[in-house]
């Protein structure tokens, strides 16, 4: 993975599309995903260089404020987050389960990525604005406490922008429910 992840998620599909143009043409990043989510907005999510990945997720906020939702830049991202986006992730055995949701796409990866550097957890679902009216949620797994401290610490940092909707931890999900989650 390169140095940085960013993303900017709007309000419609035009400039969303257009941002994505002028993204591309602002530094030397790469399109990981551009496309609608529910309900009808629309995301660009890029990799590259930090300081590539900055001057385009600025230029595209700037150039169409009007219509931005969220958007995020994570120098450092976890390794574990895109994996988690694209269902690959690989987790043999779910103890206590962390989950929480937010309003935004952009929040919830951001979420992600705290909660996977805050405690020895694992990422076991991030699911982006798909089938939710644009919310998002994040499922993870690990020992009780670093699961609680985790979704405490992720809470506490999407919180601040009034993206945080809500979270739970099990201390040990019914096998019947562990199965259907892996």
């Amino acid at each position: 993975m390169s140095k940085a992840i960013g993303m900017v998620e709007y309000k419609t599909v035009s400039s969303g599309i257009m941002a994505a143009d002028l993204m591309v043409k602002t530094a030397d990043i790469d399109i990981v995903e551009a496309q609608t989510v529910c309900p009808g907005k629309y995301i660009i999510l890029i990799t590259g260089d930090l300081s590539a990945v900055n001057a385009s997720v600025e230029a595209a906020r700037i150039q169409f404020e009007t219509h931005l939702i969220d958007s995020f830049i994570l120098g450092n991202p976890h390794d574990g987050i895109l994996p988690a986006i694209y269902g690959a992730s690989v987790v043999e055995e779910i103890e206590a389960l962390g989950v929480l949701e937010t309003y935004s796409a952009a929040s919830i990866i951001v979420a992600a990525d705290v909660a996977a550097k805050t405690a020895a957890v694992e990422l076991v679902e991030v699911r982006v604005a798909r089938g939710m009216c644009g919310k998002s949620y994040l499922m993870l797994t690990g020992e009780i406490a670093s699961v609680t401290a985790s979704i405490e610490a992720a809470k506490k940092a999407i919180g601040e922008n009034g993206m945080y909707l809500d979270s739970s931890v099990l201390a040990h999900p019914d096998k019947k429910l562990r199965n259907k989650l892996m």
